[in-house]
């Protein structure tokens, strides 16, 4: 396994803060050449430390403007069954387990806080589920910042 560099790190600083910048753009504030800024973009993807780009509609965006993180806990074995459960919610953008205090935390996006109301209404009915906590989402960062 390759460990990424300083060079590397603010490449891809760079590419969450503008994903459609050009190269000759990301060279110049990285003071790259074209011609190695591409070589490292093209070695990090061959091997895998780039996973893939994705691209965020307006629709995707204004769709869903508010957003929230549910943590749920359950009772028993049941996980698998609430999980499925939650996959087919329209709202839920997704789902992770995950360990520690909460058993599942589901993505939430609605289009306004009385849908969002509803949404974790419907959660909180759902059979095996026995308490949760939602956070909204106030802001988002794409990706670190460690660039100084």
């Amino acid at each position: 396994m390759f460990k990424l560099d300083g060079t590397d790190q603010k490449i891809l600083a760079e590419l969450r803060r503008d994903g459609r910048a050009s190269l000759s753009d990301l060279a110049s504030r990285l003071s790259l050449s074209r011609a190695t800024l591409r070589q490292r973009i093209e070695r990090m993807t061959s091997r895998g430390d780039i996973a893939g780009f994705t691209v965020l509609t307006r629709h995707e965006v204004t769709e869903a403007p508010v957003r929230a993180l549910m943590m749920i806990g359950i009772e028993g074995r049941g996980g698998p069954r609430i999980l499925a459960r939650l996959s087919g919610l329209p709202h839920v953008q997704a789902v992770h387990s995950t360990n520690g205090t909460w058993d599942i935390i589901a993505e939430i996006g609605a289009g306004t806080l009385q849908e969002l109301d509803d949404v974790i209404y419907r959660v909180r009915e759902i059979e095996g589920i026995i308490r949760s906590e939602t956070n909204l989402l106030l802001t988002t960062r794409r990706g670190p910042s460690r660039l100084t």
